[in-house]
């Protein structure tokens, strides 16, 4: 499967849908945090390479549901599950229903997260414990309720940043935080609890918004 990036939404696919020569045909995809900006753009690039797409949101239904329909209306197959990436039942949840769903599951994609722009000084820990929930916590969740369902050949992608290895950003202190961690969890993971299954770490902007 080729790279994806924040520049995701301007790639397309040459391939029809249904076409068994697809890059992904037969496969099945997880995104978290799918249902806009980054994961939307993946969700549908992934949809236009042959996968069926699950993605998850937070609250915002109808823009989850925008993205479903995007796929179906292209000829693709998505599903929209609400699950907060702070809420581990909800996250295993989701990966329990692609699963039940599908049938399979190939690709997760970690891309939910979250950033509260202030000063270190005034980010109360209530607020850097959402942070954390979000990109650090959600993340191991989802990849080790991953790891359970994934053959050989899978593949784990995390949404990671420049912040979060060499770019220091005012006001974004746990925001690159959280960003590290997924980045030496990615490095250092000991575990090949499953042969052939892949990990790696792509960058995008900084959000601001929680997906």
């Amino acid at each position: 499967m080729s790279n994806l990036s924040g520049n995701t939404a301007q790639m397309h696919s040459e391939k029809p849908k249904g076409d068994p020569m697809s890059k992904l045909a037969n496969k099945v995809a997880l995104v978290t945090g799918g249902s806009r900006g980054i994961g939307a753009a993946i969700a549908k690039r992934l949809a236009a390479d042959g996968a069926s797409v699950a993605i998850t949101y937070a609250k915002d239904a109808s823009a989850a549901s925008a993205v479903v329909k995007a796929i179906e209306l292209d000829g693709g197959k998505a599903i929209a599950i609400q699950a907060d990436a702070a809420d581990v039942g909800a996250v295993k949840g989701a990966v329990e229903k692609t699963f039940a769903t599908f049938g399979r599951l190939d690709v997760l994609v970690n891309n939910a997260g979250t950033a509260i722009p202030k000063t270190f000084e005034d980010t109360t820990l209530e607020e850097m414990d959402r942070v954390i929930d979000i990109n650090v916590r959600g993340t191991l969740a989802a990849t080790q309720a991953a790891l359970k369902y994934m053959k050989s050949g899978g593949r784990i992608i995390m949404t990671g940043s420049a912040v979060g290895e060499r770019v220091l950003t005012p006001g974004l202190v746990a925001y690159a935080a959280t960003k590290g961690a997924v980045k030496m969890f990615v490095q250092g993971c000991p575990e090949r609890s499953v042969a052939g299954v892949s990990r790696s770490t792509t960058s995008s902007r900084v959000r601001s918004t929680r997906t």
